[in-house]
This record gives C-alpha cells, sequence and structure tokens, in this order.
C-alpha cells in the first residue's frame, strides 16, 4: 500500500511517515513549510523534512500547496494511494484572526481538495481527517466545573471521563480557526455518509511529541519545556494557570490512524486524546517538567484568556476503545514529559 502523507514535515505528519515506512510501506509526504510562513523562523520544519529524508527507505517528498485545486488533481492522476493520512493545517487561534483567508483556504478548502481529489482519483482510499477539539468552540467552558488547588476539572458526572464525540459543535464561540477546522471536519464525515468513502475524523486534543517545531502560539508543552530548559520568559494567559489539556503522544496518534485504516468506519469521528489520565493544567506541567530537569521558565501572568480557549477539556476515549480494542496509549504523560527533556538537552545542550 501506498501512503499519502499531507503536512508530512510537522508533527504528527512526520511521526505518520516514520510509522507506516517501518511497517514497510511506501510513504509519500506532501509539505510547502508554510508554518515557517505562518510562525517565522521558529516554526520552519525544513530540518524535519531532511530528517526524514536520511532515517525513512521507503518515503519520498513532494512540494505542494493543497490550496492549489489543479496542482492537487494533477497530483493524483499521476500516484495511487491507498490510505491519505492530512494532517496540513493552519493551527493558531490568534494567526487565523490576523489572516483569516489563509487560515480558511488551508483548513477547509484545502481540505476539500483533496478530499475530492481522492474521490475522483482513488475512491477506495482511506481519508484520516486530522480535526480538533476545538471545533466544540468554547462549549466546555459551560460544563460545571470545580477550581481545585493546581487545576479546573468537571464537577458534572456525565463528564467524569471527559468530552464525547456527542458534544455539540453549535452555538458557540470558536475562534476562526475554530470554524474553518469546523468546516474541514463536517465535510470529511459528508464524503464519508453522503459518498460512501472511507473517511474517519479524528479531533485532537494535544498531540505532541518531541519533533514539534512547537512556538507560543502553536505546540503548547513542547514550547513550555523549551522554554523552561532555557529559563526563559512564558506568558500565562488567563485561568490562573489551570486549564487543563490532555497529552497524547505522536506515536500514539499514528497508531490509532493504522488501526481505523485497517477497518475503516465511513463518516465516523472520534475524540483523539490523552484523555483524563494523560490530562493536566499548565501549573502541573511547568512542576513535571521541573522535577525532570530542574528548571523552571521565568513565569509571568495575564489575565486575559485567549479568545474562545478551554478552561479544562480532556478527552473521552471510551468510544475509540469500543470500535478499536487492540489499540491504547503507550506514552504516560511523565514519559512524554522526559522525553522532550532529553532532546530538548541533547539539541541545545541546556
Amino acid at each position: 500500500m501506498q501512503i499519502l502523507v499531507t503536512g508530512s514535515s510537522g508533527l504528527i505528519g512526520s511521526e505518520c511517515v516514520q510509522f507506516f515506512d517501518k511497517l514497510g510501506m511506501d510513504v509519500v509526504g506532501v509539505d510547502n513549510n508554510m508554518r515557517a510562513d505562518f510562525f517565522g523562523p521558529k516554526g520552519d520544519t525544513s530540518w524535519n523534512r531532511q530528517r526524514l529524508e536520511k532515517a525513512c527507505k521507503r518515503f519520498k517528498h513532494t512540494t505542494l500547496d493543497i490550496r492549489d485545486r489543479a496542482g492537487v488533481d494533477a497530483f493524483f492522476k499521476k500516484n495511487t494511494f491507498g490510505a491519505v493520512i492530512h494532517c496540513a493545517a493552519q493551527p493558531s487561534h490568534d494567526l487565523a484572526a490576523s489572516r483569516p483567508f489563509d487560515d480558511f483556504d488551508v483548513n477547509a478548502v484545502g481540505t476539500l481538495n483533496l478530499l475530492e481529489a481522492t474521490r475522483q482519483n482513488c475512491p477506495e482510499a482511506v481519508f484520516v481527517q486530522v480535526s480538533t477539539n476545538k471545533v466544540y468552540g468554547d462549549g466546555p467552558n459551560f460544563i460545571k466545573l470545580k477550581e481545585l488547588d493546581t487545576r479546573w476539572d468537571y464537577d458534572d458526572a456525565a463528564y467524569e471521563n471527559g468530552i464525547p464525540e456527542t458534544f455539540s459543535i453549535d452555538r458557540c464561540l470558536h475562534s476562526l480557526f475554530g470554524a474553518s477546522k469546523v468546516a474541514g471536519d463536517v465535510l470529511a464525515q459528508e464524503y464519508g455518509k453522503y459518498f460512501g468513502m472511507k473517511t474517519g475524523v479524528f479531533r485532537g486534543g494535544c498531540l505532541t511529541g518531541p519533533q514539534h517545531s512547537g512556538v507560543e502560539l502553536h505546540g503548547f508543552l513542547n514550547y513550555l519545556v523549551l522554554t523552561a530548559l532555557r529559563e526563559g520568559p512564558y506568558t500565562i494567559f488567563g485561568y490562573k494557570g489551570k486549564q487543563v489539556r490532555d497529552q497524547i503522544h505522536c506515536y500514539d496518534v499514528a497508531n490509532c490512524f493504522w488501526n481505523f485504516i485497517q477497518k475503516p468506519r465511513p463518516g465516523e469521528v472520534y475524540n483523539l486524546g490523552g484523555g483524563k489520565g494523560n490530562a493536566a493544567s499548565l501549573l502541573e506541567c511547568v512542576e513535571m517538567i521541573a522535577k525532570v530537569s530542574g528548571k523552571k521558565p521565568k513565569m509571568t501572568y495575564k489575565d486575559q484568556n485567549r479568545v474562545g480557549d478551554h478552561i479544562c477539556y480532556y478527552s473521552d476515549l471510551r468510544k475509540l476503545y469500543d470500535h478499536y480494542p487492540q489499540w491504547r496509549l503507550t506514552y504516560t504523560l511523565e514519559h512524554i514529559v522526559e522525553e522532550m527533556v532529553d532532546m530538548v538537552r541533547r539539541q541545545e545542550r541546556v
């Protein structure tokens, strides 16, 4: 089987390249390093592409802008894919507000270009849409919460295991990024339900790993580790630093996609994160990093949360576990932090 991975130089894309290369599959990666355009030199992913080209025997890189409809269609006419893993995205709330057309063209129009090219050229291919928990907008903020010493948590038994896929994506504030990702999310569902294609939508929590080119506007845990080890400045935006996220390692994400590809359920939606067990607040993550490294960032507090930001979010994984019982998380949050600290130390000697 030949696999197409869009956004192949990014965090999840590069992990998928490595994962399927190790399985002996031919992997075609599409990436135009637009993260550098979005976030500047710190967001540049060319180093990751070069690493993949050296390490992966069956990987071939192609520079292609998924907004280029004719280019995408021509690319599909020249290649045959058994699966498409669509990781390419504009991932920042704040950037979407300043570049709304770029945000929508990448996240919504780019997704439509890929879905239609798949339908016209390889309709039997499995299509994995990497969506986001931001499709739920700020709806989770209206769940009854309780404030604990170092975190917020749900104070409603209905959400004891986290946010399920049945949670409404409507009638809430999303940010323009959230809205463009909703469009791509629903399009992928519709190509499964309407056209019968083997599409699956995965609404990611905090997807993370050591090869993330984290920046302040995107890549929370990687950026926090990097800043802590440099003992540099870090701004906490609102919620007393007690906002909670669930972290999932990129390997567990790629493995989840592989389970879906083997037994696809057309048009299905899954929440994909670290779940309750890998959920921690910003303050708790700082202490976890300090325990491993002995270092902390120089934190300042701004009493203004980012628009649409979640106070508390972790994924209810029960549907995934029920549909794919062979898949389970293999990385604990502690393991994720230890791996990140080790990699930053090796790269920067801090």
